[in-house]
């Protein structure tokens, strides 16, 4: 929650004179620090109160009588309360804001006229808003015995300008429980008619001839008392005097409001005395919290407050007072009349509970007819998202058939690539060992050329020298060693038997050779071109689930029958 950096209202309404009542929310209070003595105070003693937190600094009385600057009040009166860092609290503040209350009607007509003239809180339906009602809701729920009272939204708007939600729930909750507030709210306000009587008595023993003009008027505390003891003075009052009071109430407790009550009686004696009946009640509503816009006019009442001593003792003395004369008022009382009396109260409390009761059975009949009519929605979203189930079922049943399918498909497909790759490696290996046949026999003819060929030099040689030793066959060699006689050479060449064998067996050898290299050449070109044609059929594989099959097995039918053949 975004927490105001500066509290601000119209200041039209401080400068009126009208006889219009001051509005809660008006006034302007600032976080810029003006006296550098007091922070540097407030951070030392803050420092030594975060050591310890179970106890609380002495100068911290002293400290929150003059005021807590602006900027330190949310950590300040959560020390105060006692409720720092505590996330019990936060945890069920998260828990109680989902919860009905059946005060939400209340809650809800008491939002609008909570700090209306405070930017933060008089947009309907804004942040401000929103926070107040679901902190005013979560009380409710949270203190069931007391519920919702107006009062509490105008306190609970004075701790959310200064802190989070939770944090705001939290200090909500201590001052309603440690320090009593709600006691004022239980049992018909009885304790709240115990605190009127008190602040009567305070008025005799301290200003004893303005409680005598109101006693002559019959002018009764609750007639102008009950929103500083219901509201601590939050509802009517400028803020920058409303946030003192509370940092005296926090620090103080609960006799601070006898006190700022009885200083501002006194305050106002001398125009109270020269009022009527309806002139005072007026003075209470409008002029009196208009008398204090100004800063100084509030502060000075505050010191006159703070300086109002009201002892514990006194205000039990009171008490007993007051219990004793209700129980004399009783006794004396006809009981006819404290009958018809006690009769009356309970017809009105019956008829309270009988409209309460109404407007419960209005809002069952209302919720019954919502959850209906969420519950038809839901079951018709139900039967939509059943069809829809049966239709993905369906898919998903298609896509498991589908898949199982493609999945045998596959597996006989890569039986068939592994089988026709096993025939295509011994293929190869065949081919392989032709070749390597084709080599050795190569290499042995290579081998048995080379014999004949030294063979036939060597015959050659052996040749030329028996023609040398001959007178007649020497004449016709040249002296290079060649025949010059040309019919006589190719007659005596072709004579001998042994030299023209020779020749014819090279001349075969030669051919074979060729032969052979031709036909390894052939060979290496098959074992490629079936090399190539697996390789595809692979690639097709890959390429696709559909054709895939049809397509490698025929061109592996085709390699197979295209390979046979050459073969032959």
């Amino acid at each position: 929650m975004a927490i105001p950096e500066n509290i601000q209202t119209p200041q039209e309404e401080e400068e009126s004179d009208s006889d219009e009542p001051l509005m809660s929310g008006t006034g302007t209070v600032s976080k810029e620090i003006t006296d550098e003595e007091i922070i540097q105070r407030w951070d030392e003693t803050l420092k030594k109160w975060h050591q310890n937190l179970g106890q609380r600094p002495k100068q911290v009385h002293q400290l929150a009588r003059k005021g807590v600057p602006e900027a330190l009040r949310g950590e300040v009166w959560q020390l105060l309360a006692g409720c720092q860092d505590s996330k019990e609290i936060s945890e069920a503040y998260r828990v109680l804001i989902m919860k009905d209350t059946p005060c939400e009607q209340g809650i809800l007509r008491d939002i609008n006229r909570t700090f209306p003239a405070h930017d933060y809180f008089k947009e309907t339906g804004g942040l401000g808003q929103d926070s107040l009602y679901k902190i005013s809701k979560a009380y409710s729920v949270y203190d069931e015995e007391v519920g919702y009272c107006q009062g509490l939204s105008f306190l609970a708007a004075a701790l959310l300008l200064h802190m989070p939600e939770e944090q705001a729930f939290g200090v909500l909750v201590k001052i309603m429980f440690d320090y009593n507030l709600r006691d004022i709210f239980k049992h018909g306000f009885e304790e709240l008619q115990l605190k009127f009587y008190q602040l009567e008595r305070l008025m005799q023993d301290n200003i004893l001839d303005l409680y005598e003009h109101f006693m002559e008027l019959n002018l009764e505390a609750h007639m102008y008392a009950s929103q500083w003891f219901l509201t601590l003075f939050t509802a009517k009052f400028p803020l920058f005097m409303v946030f003192n009071i509370m940092d005296i109430f926090l620090s103080e407790g609960m006799g601070t409001i006898f006190s700022v009550a009885l200083s501002l009686l006194k305050d106002n004696r001398k125009e109270l005395l020269a009022l009527d009946f309806e002139g005072i009640l007026k003075y209470f509503r409008i002029h009196l919290p208009k008398k204090y816009r100004s800063e100084d006019a509030a502060n000075e009442l505050l010191r006159m407050a703070v300086g109002t001593k009201i002892s514990s003792k006194k205000l039990k003395k009171y008490e007993k007072e007051y219990f004793a004369v209700k129980e004399a008022q009783m006794q004396q009382e006809d009981p006819v009349e404290r009958f018809e009396r006690e009769n009356k109260r309970l017809l009105e409390a019956n008829m309270r509970l009988e409209t309460e009761n109404d407007d419960l059975a209005h809002e069952l009949v209302m919720s019954k007819i919502t959850l209906r009519t969420d519950l038809d929605a839901a079951e018709d979203k139900v039967e939509i998202l059943t069809k829809e189930l049966l239709q993905a079922t369906g898919v998903l049943t298609e896509m498991k058939e589908e898949k199982n399918r493609l999945d045998t498909e596959s597996f006989q497909l890569k039986e068939m690539c592994r089988r026709e790759l096993e025939k295509a490696e011994q293929e190869a290996s065949r081919n392989n060992a032709i070749i390597a046949e084709y080599k050795m026999i190569c290499t042995q003819l290579s081998e048995r050329l080379d014999k004949q060929t030294m063979a036939a030099k060597e015959e050659v040689v052996l040749i030329k020298a028996q023609v040398k030793g001959c007178a007649r066959c020497s004449a016709l060699l040249s002296t290079d060693g060649q025949i010059s006689a040309g019919d006589a050479t190719t007659s005596q060449t072709e004579s001998e038997p042994q030299l023209l064998e020779a020749r014819k067996q090279v001349r075969e050898l030669e051919l074979e050779l060729a032969q052979t290299k031709l036909a390894l050449v052939e060979s290496e070109c098959k074992t490629q071109d079936l090399t190539h044609q697996l390789n595809g059929a692979l690639n097709e594989i890959q390429s696709s689930k559909n054709t895939w099959f049809q397509k490698t097995f025929n061109s592996l039918k085709e390699a197979t029958a295209a390979k046979k053949p050459e073969k032959e």
